[in-house]
């Protein structure tokens, strides 16, 4: 089924040209059909890319899906043109003053981890936010720095910072297998990560005997990857399952070009080597992993009236 996304988005010749069937808004409002409401809260600087790299794996899905790009009201993005947020994006008070409510609400990663949580500009609207899927929304998906920030609101659960920058395709083992939002995962997979923080393990502990958190799957070179809160209602990636394959390069070769010191990104490259190109090793659980997503955590549990959200 088609992804409905708004007018004249540029995500849509992109995707249109990998064959994903995107329906805009004039001619997905003749349908009569009970699409699936997802919001997506961009928190990235290249939102042009990330907006891409979401709607992708959103559209193997055989239910109708319905995009609402959100913004936030406090922060004003100096990496995207402010005309391209008024035209495609709604802001946060504006979901709060129509009191809408979403199947799904996705909250993405920012390079801001090394920040304290309280020095982010933004982070009371986001903390804001945040409780507010708890009531208005049946399941929200953070990624990456949003998962580590979502723990520390709801459970005051640190992040600690690394002595070396986890960057690359890393090993990961499925630990639940007979969790839906595993289903269809090999035993191992891989999975991208880009962070200089983490979410240990010891610190989720006091969580897991009383059922706030589940762990799904752990790597031994990125340690905690996947975890469920409330009955699948919060799902926390610590990685980037919806990478495209040349977004780590981009990563890497900025950094070189900085100057900074980096090092080539885990099995990524062929032989190791940034000029023999990419080897794509997570895209069949990446795409799997919101696959299921949406069919088990937020299609199964969802009201038909939307409004009954709770």
């Amino acid at each position: 089924m088609p992804i409905n996304v708004p007018e004249g988005l540029p995500a849509i010749e992109a995707l249109v040209k990998e064959h994903i069937f995107i329906l805009e808004e004039s001619r997905a409002t003749a349908q009569d059909i009970r699409p699936i409401q997802v919001a997506v809260l961009n928190l990235m600087p290249l939102k042009i890319a990330t907006e891409t790299d979401l709607i992708r794996p959103l559209s193997n899905s055989p239910l109708q899906v319905d995009i609402t790009l959100v913004r936030l009201d406090s922060h004003i993005p100096k990496t995207t043109p402010y005309e391209h947020l008024l035209e495609f994006y709604t802001s946060f008070s504006e979901i709060e003053e129509k009191k809408r409510k979403f199947d799904g609400f996705i909250v993405t990663g920012a390079p801001i981890e090394e920040m304290p949580f309280e020095e982010v500009r933004y982070w009371a609207e986001l903390q804001k936010i945040m409780t507010w899927a708890e009531t208005n929304v049946t399941s929200t998906l953070y990624i990456c720095w949003a998962a580590q920030a979502a723990l520390y609101h709801k459970y005051g659960v640190p992040k600690h910072p690394l002595k070396e920058k986890t960057f690359g395709v890393f090993e990961i083992n499925n630990c639940q297998p007979g969790n839906p939002l595993l289903r269809g995962f090999d035993d191992v997979f891989y999975a991208p990560h880009s962070r200089h923080t983490e979410v240990r393990k010891g610190d989720l502990e006091r969580l897991i005997p009383a059922g706030e958190v589940e762990i799904l799957c752990e790597g031994d070179d990125v340690g905690v990857h996947l975890l469920v809160g409330r009955k699948g209602r919060d799902v926390y990636v610590t990685g980037h399952a919806e990478y495209a394959p040349y977004t780590l390069d981009a990563e890497y070769q900025r950094d070189v070009k900085k100057g900074r010191d980096i090092q080539v990104p885990v099995n990524y490259y062929r032989n190791n080597n940034p000029d023999d190109g990419i080897v794509v090793r997570w895209r069949g659980h990446g795409n799997l992993m919101y696959t299921n997503w949406l069919n088990h955590l937020v299609y199964q549990n969802t009201p038909y009236n939307i409004n009954d959200v709770k």
